[in-house]
């Protein structure tokens, strides 16, 4: 029987409850869907109470939102995108790439993108829902670096939204595309990483034209 006796949010306890949710959420959406997750199952597979799940995350769409930021959050967590004075930009880029590249190509990302797309086709507001929970924190955190590597000179960036999204479109590129069709496995080792260091030379040779 779960053991639930209220405690103070941000204790180590409850942190750890609310960490073994989003890890049993994430595990049965990406297993049975969306529409087949119940919160009375993610708190069987987390060992709590349905009170305990409610108490973190009060519905579960607002669940959902949270086990898509906390996946990109652990890939892509917000320091890796700052810009040491220290640190030489294709060295930031490169680090961006590798931690974006590993992350959409993980099992986990792959069967949620196709989790969004099956989603969307029952209803669109999902596409957007998805959206919100997690690529478009990561293009805010690129779009903020890159605003100030313009600032600093470093390149010559008009538009650091676009940029971002032009990176990060970069990386995914057709590897991406064949990953998610099925048809081609995801890159790793040295190819990944000749992919990665391609789209960064690509990247800055264009925005310092």
């Amino acid at each position: 029987m779960p053991n639930d006796a209220p405690i103070g949010p941000g204790r180590p306890k409850d942190l750890a409850k609310r960490q073994a949710i989003l890890e049993a959420a994430k595990a049965l959406f990406l297993s049975l869907g969306y529409g087949n997750t119940s919160m009375d199952a993610v708190a069987a597979a987390a060992g709590v109470s349905k009170l305990t799940v409610y108490s973190h995350f009060t519905d579960k769409q607002t669940l959902f939102s949270s086990a898509v930021m906390a996946t990109c959050q652990s890939q892509l967590p917000e320091l890796i995108f700052e810009l040491p004075e220290d640190v030489p930009l294709d060295q930031v880029l490169l680090n961006i790439g590798r931690s974006f590249q590993a992350l959409i190509s993980s099992d986990e990302a792959v069967k949620l993108s196709r989790l969004i797309i099956a989603l969307g086709s029952q209803d669109p507001s999902f596409g957007a829902f998805f959206y919100e929970a997690g690529p478009k924190r990561v293009v805010a955190e690129m779009e903020a670096l890159l605003r100030c590597v313009a600032e600093r000179g470093l390149l010559r960036i008009a538009n650091p939204l676009h940029a971002a999204e032009h990176f990060f479109c970069l990386i995914k590129g057709a590897p991406d595309y064949r990953l998610l069709l099925g048809c081609a496995p995801a890159l790793e080792g040295d190819e990944a990483e000749a992919h990665v260091r391609e789209v960064v030379e690509l990247f800055i040779r264009a925005y310092r034209d």
